[in-house]
């Protein structure tokens, strides 16, 4: 059983928005270069959308 069986689908939004912020500073925190933070983000934003598509949302 994955984690998206367990969700309670009725209870789910329709719409759901995305705002990419400190991707840059998250990096540099982490004393990588800001172009690495962007490059995980649009990893992880990928992952989300993913998700959201098989849930149904748009």
């Amino acid at each position: 059983m994955s984690y998206l069986d367990k969700i309670d689908k009725a209870a789910l939004p329709k719409h759901v928005a995305i705002i990419m912020d400190g991707n840059g500073r998250w990096a540099i925190q982490r004393r990588m270069p800001r172009l690495q933070g962007h490059r995980n983000a649009v990893k992880a934003v990928r992952a989300c959308v993913e998700a959201s598509a098989e849930l149904g949302l748009q």
